[in-house]
């Protein structure tokens, strides 16, 4: 998961314009918006000129009736967000996961990165899935609880506090309806991918 645009869950970057010069930011440290299959600019996910391998995708939570989740929110004029239902969660409870490696300009580098747990990410992936039903969604969902550290109880425990959140009720709803049985979609879809 990407770089979240969001102030603290919620689109307080938006009214004080908290992002205005990221992109010149981004130019300055090599990076330019990605281009899709046909060419145009992706103004969502910038690569890094030198290695186009690195990659920063910006997205940014569900906000009212006029937005829409899979669809971009402009931020300004080279830089947008992709807008996901739920990604306020990912804010709730995040772990921490250590890097170590090199940067892209050759210096070693160690950091504390904090992620979304595994428990949020189960709730994205579920309604990302009933969004837009890709294959990879429900893989990844199966992955998740299949791998994560001891199994599928600690999944659980991360997903415990946030059941009773608008996203992680429509979650387990998608989860019953489309994960239940091994000929439901998401299996399905899980081992077709």
């Amino acid at each position: 998961m990407g770089p979240f645009i969001t102030g603290g869950g919620n689109l307080a970057i938006l009214d004080d314009k908290r992002y205005e010069g990221i992109g010149q930011r981004l130019r300055d440290a090599g990076f330019r918006p990605d281009t899709s299959a046909k060419g145009h600019p992706v103004r969502q996910r910038w690569i890094h000129s030198m290695f186009p391998s690195a990659k920063i995708e910006f997205l940014i939570p569900l906000a009212g009736s006029e937005s829409e989740p899979g669809k971009s929110q402009s931020l300004e004029y080279e830089l947008a967000a992709f807008i996901i239902e739920g990604l306020e969660v990912a804010f709730n409870n995040p772990i921490t996961v250590g890097l170590e490696g090199i940067t892209l300009f050759g210096e070693t580098a160690s950091r504390q990165i904090p992620v979304c747990n595994p428990g949020a990410f189960v709730i994205l992936k579920a309604l990302a899935f009933r969004n837009r039903g890709k294959f990879k969604d429900a893989f990844d969902l199966f992955y998740m609880v299949r791998n994560y550290g001891s199994g599928i109880d600690e999944v659980a425990a991360y997903l415990s506090p946030l059941k009773d959140t608008d996203p992680g009720r429509q979650a387990i709803a998608i989860l019953r309806e489309d994960f239940l049985h091994e000929k439901a979609l998401g299996p399905m879809r899980a081992a077709l991918f």
